[in-house]
């Protein structure tokens, strides 16, 4: 019998009014994406670290245009609870990660919504180690946001200064990562930005160990951000690739955290392939301690090939935020999923693409082959993946006529394929993903799933 999952996008018994999978995201003007809103929340936000101490919270961005009105309002909310800000502007989320660990700050909030389009953005937090906060926090921030708006006597208002050299501390943070005897000379490389938050960053980071780089997604305007290129669309990196005769390809999104490649011949090499690259090269040079996390979405071959390898694989629910809470129970250190979020605890506390991209080139050179070389080995089931629009509010993936869809397409899968219906964590979506050996079969099934999904949860 096929494997099957329905899963649910928030796993607490105590429900998050506002927070998601990854913060609070949506469209910019539209509850609760408003200045009104998001000043409160910078607000009670404050309230809630004054409790633990008096530290000063980063605040960094994306390139899109709303997040100047955003950083502001945050500021605002922030200062009216007593609380300092440090504004590092335009910076990848894992950066913002990184800096508020080094600048001993209380919390670090990034304006963001990732991979999304510019007309949508979110607020994100990380705790004072760098990791997403843990619900007890965000259940506090949700309780505060209840309680009228106050304010700090004037003499206690916090103060804001802008950071100038994060950019810098970052570039070098990123370099460090790898070894000091490993460049990049002799590979030119396409970098894509997708006129995000790396654009400053990540071509200088492979230029400054010695590559060529081709930087393409790097002239933000604020309506551009993800906007056909990035890691959501990587046929235009491919053909980039193939144009220019490069070696390779490496395409982030909007925020920097997540990261596909193409390597000589055009072939796009998503998360499952990259964590595979780097857990291969790790467990070949050295011992490798624990096993590897992926989630409900990771390829059954990349499974397959870690338990060959003698790993212990275990998934967890999709998000950044739940492989990471897997990997620290288990004081375990890589994990990702097939977005392109790879999580490397040995170097850092989040997902982070320049990162991926890094340890993934150090790996080639280690190695001493090609992009195209180093993945041999690992054999992916076809998988297929669709979004349906929804419309509907609370709904349910349990409906009597989705439970027969999918049990009728779990028999002709038999034991050797996966179904996954699960609701999007950050877009009005249900995500649909089917896998097995035949790739017509597969698409024909997925089709079938999203027709009775739109039928029964789309717009009456």
């Amino acid at each position: 019998m096929a494997q099957m999952s329905i899963e649910m996008t928030r796993l607490s018994k105590k429900t998050h009014r506002y927070f998601g999978t990854d913060g609070i995201r949506g469209h910019v003007g539209v509850w609760p994406i408003t200045p009104e809103f998001v000043l409160k929340l910078g607000w009670a936000v404050g309230k809630v670290l004054a409790l633990q101490g008096n530290g000063k919270v980063l605040i960094g961005k994306d390139t899109r245009i709303s997040g100047y009105m955003f950083e502001s309002v945050l500021e605002s909310g922030l200062s009216a609870a007593g609380i300092d800000t440090h504004l590092l502007g335009p910076m990848p989320t894992p950066a913002i990660a990184y800096l508020t660990r080094t600048l001993r700050a209380q919390a670090g909030i990034v304006i963001s919504a990732s991979h999304n389009p510019y007309y949508d953005n979110g607020i994100k937090f990380f705790s004072a180690q760098g990791t997403k906060l843990p619900d007890s926090i965000e259940f506090a921030i949700e309780e505060q946001l209840e309680q009228p708006m106050t304010m700090v006597d004037s003499a206690e208002l916090g103060k804001a200064i802008r950071v100038v050299d994060a950019p810098g501390r970052y570039i070098e943070f990123c370099k460090s990562t790898v070894a000091s005897d490993i460049t990049l000379n002799g590979l030119k490389i396409v970098v894509d930005c997708a006129h995000g938050a790396a654009y400053h960053i990540a071509p200088n980071v492979f230029r400054e160990l010695g590559a060529e780089v081709i930087e393409t997604g790097v002239e933000p305007n604020g309506l551009n951000i993800n906007l056909n290129c990035g890691a959501t669309r990587p046929e235009v990196i491919q053909q980039k690739v193939l144009e220019m005769k490069a070696d390779l390809g490496i395409a982030l999104d909007g925020d920097g955290d997540r990261v596909v490649m193409v390597d000589h011949q055009g072939y796009i090499l998503d998360g499952d392939d990259l964590l595979y690259i780097i857990v291969k090269d790790k467990l070949q040079r050295e011992s490798l301690k624990g096993g590897i996390v992926g989630t409900t979405m990771t390829n059954l071959g990349l499974e397959q090939s870690f338990k060959n390898m003698g790993l212990e694989f275990v998934r967890a629910a999709i998000g950044d935020r739940y492989i990471m809470s897997e990997l620290i129970q288990r004081h375990w250190y890589f994990g990702g999923e097939p977005s392109g979020h790879i999580l490397c605890m040995e170097m850092t506390t989040t997902g982070d693409g320049i990162i991926t991209a890094l340890q993934v080139l150090a790996a080639m050179r280690h190695q001493a082959q090609t992009l195209a070389d180093i993945r041999v080995g690992l054999v992916k089931y076809p998988q297929v993946l669709l979004n349906v629009k929804i419309t509907k509010q609370d709904v349910s993936l349990t409906t009597q006529r989705i439970q027969q869809a999918i049990k009728e397409a779990e028999n002709e899968l038999g034991d050797k394929g996966r179904i996954l219906l699960r609701c999007s964590g950050t877009e009005p979506l249900v995500r649909i993903m089917v896998e097995g050996e035949d790739e017509q079969n597969v698409r024909r099934l997925a089709e079938q799933l999203a027709e009775v999904v739109k039928q029964e949860l789309g717009e009456e």
